[in-house]
């Protein structure tokens, strides 16, 4: 059995900007990217502009891990929270700095970038969109 495990971001009307900014501060690729309103449509329910323009499905691409952006459907509530971070791995800590600098933009900072007894460089940030990053760098070898 192969299995893929991938993380889904969703956010709640904002995935577009979401895309944007992972894009610039993870170098993401953007592979593919859907509409709600590119998908099919209930005539009994119709939808605003608005709730078209909201993202039903994206994948990025980073280093070789992709990864999904979404927005959540309209009056489905989010709850935000840490027990699921989404780690990345660095080659350096000059790396780990760039990736720590650009998630923490409009986010807040749980734990200073800083060497630690397991890694030359280790930080958590909470990104604008409520989702939490640990920042890790390899040890050299």
């Amino acid at each position: 059995m192969t299995l893929q495990i991938n993380p889904f971001i969703l956010v709640d009307g904002t995935a577009s900007d979401a895309i944007t900014f992972y894009q610039e501060a993870l170098g993401a690729e953007l592979l593919f990217k859907q509409t709600v309103g590119e998908g099919p449509q209930n005539p009994d329910s119709p939808m605003t502009d608005q709730e078209k323009a909201r993202i039903a499905h994206s994948v990025l691409l980073v280093g070789e891990t992709k990864f999904f952006v979404a927005d959540q459907e309209v009056g489905q509530p989010l709850s935000y929270g840490n027990a699921i971070t989404i780690c990345i791995t660095a080659d350096t800590a000059d790396e780990a700095q760039q990736l720590y600098d650009s998630l923490k933009a409009g986010g807040t900072v749980d734990i200073e970038l800083a060497p630690a007894y397991f890694s030359p460089a280790f930080g958590m940030v909470t990104d604008k969109y409520g989702v939490c990053f640990q920042i890790f760098t390899k040890r050299a070898q």
